[in-house]
């Protein structure tokens, strides 16, 4: 037994967004043990059941371990990176100096990944005098007592084994410092010290999926950046005889973790993977699953239907795109149609209400957070905008502009899609004339709107060719009667007909 100096090692958790969510999933690593980070580096790309997130780390030092690999789910408050600053600026002037550590592991140990650490006695509360701890949105990560179903065993190189004695701050906190398995070989990823692959979301997702290291891709894009292209040239490159999608075999249970994890019941054997593709369901969609199942057997929904010609209403969208208060953003129908929506709530302010099953109340808002369901790569995400209600027509198709971009590129954070109180759904840029939506989970309206097309039209006694759509309102049947439902779409329907009710009846 030999004894070694202890440098001092912080351990950074899995952030807390502070929106209920319990878990995230390690999509990326950027550092590899032995890098060098700063503070606010980024050094991994997460994902909750709501988005994509990229997480700095809040202090300098050297990476000594990672402590699971890409793709694997952690609880909230776990230890996911264990960083040396005793070569950084070292923010705690109490850190501790040395302490005597067995320095001996042993050989091919495994630990797993549904070990997360507990607190003990002695981390009462993030208000000691410690430093900060990261959060996807701010600071401090308040630690869940979820339990969560059993992780699946890490490989080797992400073991966690805890030295007595030896001290380590836990985002601040004083912990046992863990140290990585001995002398580990980095898995396939980057390189230390490597640039990070330039690439748009989808780009990632991608490559994720296709079983694709960005980094082994040569980029073709402006800028380096790697496109759609360059990742199947590198898929073509390698010519891989079988499935891309389902390399990574994460549904085939490990035999160490039969036994602790008994519900995680084996592949079929008659799985023809040269036919069928096993897609896990967890981040987004399996949010929106959920929230869809749990959404359309709580509310009970009516769906009303009402075709309207917009001819008028696509007049002065072009018009608006020639108005000097527009220059810079985006007009199209669905600025006029969320305008016409927030003039109908204003009409029919019972509408924008809630249903509170523990008080047996309908909650009346008297503010609008306008959802606009986006269809991304990464799955259906609902973000809406707040306060809807007290915005001018252009700051609206401003507010539109960012939120369409944003979920686009996969950025859009949580709280961008809490507290939503009615949606509106476009399926028209699909094709298709209508549909019968599912209610967003707390909101008592969704809107669908139909494909514009151009149809005969009985107008002003004469069939003629007018711009026509169909629009589809569903709404809970528990605090929505028919007539007020009838009547709110009605309105819609109205003003989308003669725009100048934006005006007369704002």
């Amino acid at each position: 037994m030999t004894t070694m100096t202890q440098a001092p090692v912080r351990e950074f958790k899995m952030p807390d967004v502070g929106e209920g969510l319990t878990e995230a999933e390690i999509l990326k690593w950027y550092v590899q043990p032995g890098d060098t980070v700063t503070d606010g580096q980024v050094v991994c790309e997460v994902e909750t059941a709501k988005a994509a997130v990229e997480l700095p780390i809040p202090y300098d030092g050297v990476v000594r371990a990672l402590h699971f690999p890409e793709g694997t789910t952690v609880d909230v408050g776990t230890s996911i990176i264990a960083v040396d600053v005793s070569g950084g600026t070292a923010p705690e002037p109490e850190a501790p100096a040395a302490a005597p550590a067995a320095e001996a592991a042993l050989a091919g140990a495994v630990s797993t990944a549904a070990a997360a650490p507990t607190a003990s006695a002695g981390q009462p509360a993030e208000a000691a005098g410690s430093g900060r701890q990261p959060v996807l949105v701010g600071y401090g990560v308040s630690t869940s007592a979820t339990r969560r179903r059993p992780r699946k065993p890490a490989p080797d190189g992400f073991a966690r084994q805890a030295v007595a004695g030896s001290p380590a701050e836990l985002n601040g906190h004083t912990q046992a410092a863990p140290v990585p398995a001995a002398a580990p070989a980095p898995t396939a990823g980057p390189v230390a010290g490597a640039r990070r692959p330039l690439a748009k979301p989808p780009v990632r997702k991608l490559a994720k999926d296709l079983g694709v290291d960005l980094a082994t891709v040569t980029a073709t894009g402006p800028d380096g950046i790697v496109t759609r292209e360059d990742v199947h040239a590198a898929v073509a490159a390698a010519k891989a005889p079988q499935e891309p999608a389902v390399v990574p075999a994460p549904v085939a249970p490990p035999a160490p973790a039969a036994a602790s994890a008994p519900v995680a019941a084996p592949a079929p054997a008659s799985y023809d993977t040269a036919r069928e593709t096993r897609i896990p369901v967890k981040g987004v969609r399996r949010a929106t699953a959920a929230a869809m199942v749990g959404s359309a057997f709580t509310a009970p929904h009516v769906t009303e239907f009402v075709t309207v010609d917009v001819t008028r209403t696509m007049k002065l969208v072009e018009e608006l795109k020639q108005d000097k208060e527009f220059t810079g953003l985006r007009v199209n129908p669905l600025l006029l149609i969320a305008k016409a929506l927030l003039v109908a709530i204003r009409r029919n302010p019972d509408v924008n209400a809630s249903w509170d099953e523990a008080a047996q109340e309908i909650v009346v808002k008297h503010y609008v957070n306008l959802g606009i369901a986006a269809a991304t790569p990464r799955g259906l995400i609902v973000p809406n905008i707040k306060d809807a209600h007290a915005k001018t027509l252009p700051q609206l198709a401003e507010s539109l502009g960012e939120l369409v971009s944003t979920a686009r590129d996969g950025k859009t954070s949580p709280a961008a899609m809490q507290a939503g109180t009615i949606t509106i759904t476009n399926v028209g840029v699909f094709g298709v004339d209508t549909g019968t939506p599912i209610l967003n989970p707390g909101e008592s309206a969704i809107l669908a709107v139909g494909a514009i097309k151009l149809q005969p039209w009985v107008h002003k006694g004469k069939v003629k060719p007018r711009q026509v759509t169909t629009l589809a309102l569903s709404f809970d049947h528990r605090l929505i009667d028919g007539e007020l439902g009838s009547r709110f779409l009605a309105d819609v329907a109205a003003i989308l007909e003669q725009p100048k009710r934006l005006i007369s009846w704002a």
